[in-house]
């Protein structure tokens, strides 16, 4: 009778342990689902305030930027009714890179989506400014670069100094800001050792990243748009996130044609479209 007894003990008390180990996975099981579910989403509108000196012919970076990324959020929330969207800035503020990606991870964003207009510096072209005793005089005068055309999509990451060119534009905006290098642990963006150094704070989620990155050149290309890929730069308001993080160019603000494009209400409404279609596509990817 005893052994009968200890054996049903030993029963119950194994049944009870299978059973508190069958909760614990469960639980840990839907905790990895919530971490894996895309919830919150921050968007980054480039620039603005005193930080909009790139600009085409007829338009400023800053303000495409804003139009976009307050019609992405828009979008988002009517297709993603469970998605959260929080913007870095509304209106034509300056805000601090640092700031930008501080905001995602204090408020625990699931994604991270900076939106910029690509640029090509000036060219200087040569005209004729009046005659003398019938020859011209000539003069110089700068315009925007009407070559390159595209979109490309940036995470953080290692990139040579040599393909660093957007990392060195979209890293300029800290020179605004006061105390930079306490801001950014030394990082200066005129020297071009630091871009080694800062290269290192890699994006301990590169490969979402990457994917979502991949996934938005994927959309761009689908409505006609030139790739021109997805890049890893050391770009300091995508270092330091807590979470999948892109920087997307939706066209070059430079270029005559695509800067109409981009401002145009048919451009937007498609490179939003674009963008929301690469979420939808990541989301369940990584929710399934």
């Amino acid at each position: 009778m005893k052994i009968t007894t200890r054996f049903i003990s030993c029963l119950i008390i194994s049944f009870s342990l299978v059973l508190i180990c069958q909760e614990s996975l469960l639980a840990s099981d839907i905790l990895k689902s919530e971490k894996s579910k895309v919830k919150l989403i921050v968007i980054d509108p480039g620039h603005g305030g005193e930080d909009g000196a790139t600009r085409g012919a007829f338009s400023k970076e800053k303000d495409v930027a804003l139009q976009v990324a307050l019609k992405l959020g828009k979008a988002i929330e009517a297709k993603l009714p469970d998605v959260k969207v929080i913007y870095t800035r509304k209106t034509d503020v300056f805000v601090k890179l640092y700031d930008r990606i501080g905001i995602a991870n204090q408020e625990k964003a699931d994604l991270f989506i900076s939106i910029h207009c690509n640029s090509m510096p000036l060219i200087k072209q040569k005209y004729v400014v009046r005659y003398s005793k019938g020859k011209p005089i000539y003069g110089y005068r700068s315009i925007p670069n009407p070559g390159p055309t595209g979109t490309e999509t940036l995470i953080s990451g290692f990139g040579r100094l040599a393909q660093q060119d957007a990392a060195i534009r979209e890293n300029a905006s800290i020179l605004l800001e006061q105390n930079y290098k306490d801001n950014y642990e030394g990082f200066d963006p005129n020297d071009p050792e630091s871009y080694i150094i800062f290269s290192l704070m890699k994006n301990a989620y590169r490969e979402q990243s990457i994917k979502l990155a991949s996934l938005m050149q994927d959309e761009y290309t689908k409505s006609g748009r030139i790739n021109r890929g997805v890049k890893e730069q050391s770009l300091a308001v995508l270092a330091k996130a807590g979470m999948p993080a892109v920087l997307t160019e939706i066209g070059f603000i430079s270029n005559p044609e695509e800067e109409k494009y981009i401002n145009s209400d048919a451009g937007q409404a498609e490179i939003v479209q674009n963008i929301l279609n690469a979420i939808i596509t990541y989301k369940k990817q990584i929710e399934s």
